[in-house]
């Protein structure tokens, strides 16, 4: 029989074992963190103040920032905690509860990227009804139906993995708490799980990123055969850039992180890629939208006042 034990907390292992470098990476993501707070609390704050970015492509926008002030706050704080701290542990109910928020989260960017890819595709093949289809309700209804949905998509993780019986050692060869490296100490039967992983994680990645990709390729035909415009085909061009470019940094983290099977050489690659993951494309997107987003930074100088921006 496997030796089952009730399981109070995890050891988090974190990123880096030489004692010497911890304060050194400590600062660094505190630097990261607060750039995150404060630039995408700048974006969320401008868009609430600045009449006129109430529009469709900044509701979603804000909720953007919204959430990735949410995301990198669910694992940012605890690791630098641990960073500084003799004991690197996290309880059972905390594990879980970051493994539930660190899903719900990325599932929500996920729908929300290829919202805002269906808002430009809207707004560029369609601009004459644009303000008709992309209405507030429905806006309303698809940030709801996208934020509800990823919050019982997680339920489904983090009760799954609650679930499951612990007998291996209880020191979790990561930074934070996720389903893959809460597996490797699991005993018993976790094909669901993994099937849950592999299967409904990754249709519903594919699902998003296919519908975004979907989304731009219509935009990119339309304005090459139909609006033969080239200021047209620049100006929207300009204009979807900066989305594609979040786009593929969120999708080549996530593919990174779960598509590739687990091994001790791609246990070292995950660390890597989610620490990029999980804080580096959060601190990203508030630069790419507002370093190529001309409303934004004129929005910006309104707020903050032009000697800022000098």
């Amino acid at each position: 029989m496997e030796n089952y034990t009730t399981v109070n907390e995890f050891l988090l292992l974190g990123l880096i074992s030489i004692q010497g470098l911890q304060p050194v990476i400590f600062m660094i993501f505190s630097i990261l963190y607060i750039i995150n707070l404060l630039g995408n609390g700048a974006i969320l704050l401008i868009i609430i103040l600045e009449p006129r970015l109430h529009s469709p492509m900044y509701f979603f926008l804000g909720n953007l920032s919204c959430l990735d002030i949410c995301y990198s706050s669910v694992t940012l704080p605890k690791l630098m905690s641990n960073l500084l701290s003799t004991h690197k542990a996290i309880s059972f109910l905390g594990c879980i509860t970051q493994i539930h928020f660190f899903h719900f989260l990325g599932c929500t960017e996920s729908i929300l990227l290829a919202m805002m890819g269906f808002d430009r595709f809207v707004a560029i093949c369609y601009p004459l009804r644009y303000s008709v289809i992309m209405n507030p309700q429905l806006c309303i209804l698809l940030a709801a139906v996208t934020w509800f949905t990823s919050f019982f998509y997680a339920l489904m993780h983090s009760v799954m993995t609650a679930r499951l019986n612990f007998c291996h050692s209880q020191k979790l060869n990561y930074f934070f708490c996720d389903v893959k490296p809460l597996l490797e100490l699991a005993c018993g039967d976790i094909r669901l799980n993994q099937w849950l992983i592999y299967i409904v994680t990754g249709s519903l990645a594919m699902a998003a990123c296919f519908l975004t990709l979907l989304s731009y390729c219509y935009i990119i035909s339309f304005l090459l055969f139909k609006n033969r415009n080239c200021s047209v085909l620049h100006k929207a061009l300009s204009t979807c850039a900066s989305h594609f470019m979040v786009v593929s940094l969120f999708y080549g983290t996530v593919g990174l992180t779960y598509i590739t099977p687990t091994s001790a050489t791609s246990v070292k690659q995950s660390r890597f890629v989610a620490v990029i993951h999980t804080t580096v494309t959060p601190v990203m997107n508030p630069l790419i939208y507002t370093l190529r987003n001309k409303e934004v930074m004129l929005a910006l100088k309104k707020v903050f006042g032009k000697k800022l921006f000098a």
